[in-house]
């Protein structure tokens, strides 16, 4: 079951990691498949991190360049013409 996660997107990897969970209340798993799927569940919580990072990151940038930005010059009606 394990794939490349790490090239998977945010939504890919949150739909395995909840298919994963549900497996793992839902089904008799032997001791090596509960360990196949919990080490498998670890690592797209770690790829879902680094994707909500890097878009935290993205935000918090676009938001301190938005900050530079002179008020008076963004209320002039012909400034984003």
């Amino acid at each position: 079951m394990l794939e490349n996660i790490d090239n998977m997107n945010f939504e890919t990897a949150l739909q395995k990691l909840e298919t994963l969970v549900q497996k793992m209340e839902t089904e008799e798993l032997s001791l090596e498949q509960s360990l196949q799927y919990y080490e498998e569940g670890i690592k797209l919580v770690q790829r879902c991190r680094k994707l909500l990072n890097e878009a935290e990151f993205k935000i918090e940038k676009m938001a301190n360049e938005g900050e530079s930005v002179n008020i008076q010059n963004v209320e002039d009606d012909n400034y984003f013409s």
